[in-house]
């Protein structure tokens, strides 16, 4: 196999950066170049797999450089943002509604109930509050009183 030029390189290092798996960056470079490369010869150019762990220096650099643009340049992505889906979802449901298709209607506001309930996030919610309000444990229920005083006194002995 020919060696490749840095402009195949860079172009793997960046797929790879941004979350391409091996397999899509071989398809990418075939129809972008004429390359016919294996997956585990792109996976080299990975400095996060034990494959690509003797990558040179200037593309474990650009890797992590552009992994972090990538990550980033997320919140310029308009459907990754909840204002945009809920737009979207507002205007297919009622779409859906003119059209009579109220079953359809039906699931794009139960998904956008969803979305505003934070259903498609990772954020979990912990209520440490007790049922009265307060921030005081709840009193232990059907405790045997004797039990507890035997317990009690086995301890102090």
């Amino acid at each position: 196999m020919a060696t490749l030029s840095n402009e195949v390189k860079a172009f793997m290092v960046q797929a790879l950066a941004c979350f391409d798996t091996p397999s899509q960056v071989a398809a990418a470079v075939r129809e972008q170049f004429g390359i016919e490369l294996t997956r585990q010869k792109c996976e080299s150019y990975d400095p996060t797999k034990s494959a690509g762990r003797d990558l040179a220096k200037r593309w474990v650099t650009m890797f992590h450089d552009t992994r972090q643009r990538f990550r980033d340049d997320t919140a310029d992505i308009p459907i990754a943002n909840r204002a945009f889906r809920l737009r979207a979802l507002g205007r297919m449901a009622e779409r859906a509604e003119n059209t009579k298709n109220l079953a359809l209607a039906a699931q794009l506001m139960e998904q956008a109930a969803k979305e505003t309930g934070g259903a498609y996030t990772n954020k979990q919610q912990v209520d440490l509050s007790s049922a009265d309000g307060s921030m005081s444990p709840a009193a232990p229920t059907g405790v045997d009183a004797a039990l507890v005083k035997a317990l009690v006194d086995k301890l102090v002995d």
